[in-house]
């Protein structure tokens, strides 16, 4: 029996969401079949989206990682209250992140060379430090969220959550911090704050052309005085 889209999208964001849960607290898939009692083929089988879970199942993945059930299962970015409990200390190590320079229009974020500065993340055991930048927010336009001077740390990635913070370039070297909304008919890169920047629609072929691509998520603000 064929399956619907919606189908399709639900075991795409579950997939994302529990890949994200494993990596994150450096757990092995056949530790985490045993502690929810399933096999490890089932636990492999959501990853590769071939499968959902049932909502008893989702319950107790969602009380082993200390989310809510509802980040399996919904687009909308987590709140900082849902977001994935710390790792426990023998799982963890601290990075130390480049702060690579200032989102600003006309500067390639992978050209840049200047370190200006370098901050400090627990990052899990399994990860590797270099997947994490850091970059300096300019502008008003992610206030109140992201303030002028604030400081995120990104997890380069090429994709993201619909409703997630991401680095993005666009035309190769136009790097923005935006949140996006993602459809089948293109990208909408949003600022927090309409009065400075108003909503920015790419088409599907645009996000081809310009290009409109995705550098990383950003996982971490940091404000400074």
């Amino acid at each position: 029996m064929s399956i619907t889209e919606k189908e399709i999208a639900m075991r795409s964001l579950f997939s994302r969401r529990l890949g994200s849960l494993i990596e994150s607290h450096g757990i092995q898939q056949n530790d985490l079949a045993m502690k929810i009692g399933v096999s490890e083929s089932t636990v492999g089988k959501w990853i590769l989206k071939k499968a959902m879970p049932r909502m008893g199942t989702i319950q107790k993945l969602a009380d082993y990682f200390g989310v809510p059930k509802s980040y399996f299962l919904e687009e909308s970015p987590a709140a900082p209250q849902d977001a994935p409990a710390p790792l426990p200390s023998d799982r963890r190590k601290i990075a130390r992140i480049p702060v690579l320079g200032r989102v600003a229009a006309g500067i390639p974020i992978e050209a840049i060379e200047n370190i200006e500065d370098y901050e400090e993340r627990y990052i899990s055991v399994l990860e590797d430090p270099h997947d994490y930048f850091a970059l300096r927010i300019v502008g008003h336009s992610m206030e109140p969220r992201i303030w002028d001077g604030d400081v995120v740390i990104v997890h380069k990635q090429d994709d993201v959550d619909s409703g997630q913070i991401a680095v993005v370039l666009v035309n190769g070297d136009d790097a923005t911090v935006k949140q996006l909304k993602k459809s089948s008919s293109g990208i909408t890169l949003i600022g927090l704050n309409p009065t400075v920047y108003s909503p920015h629609f790419y088409t599907a072929d645009e996000v081809i052309s310009l290009p409109v691509r995705i550098l990383g998520l950003v996982v971490e603000v940091r404000g400074k005085l």
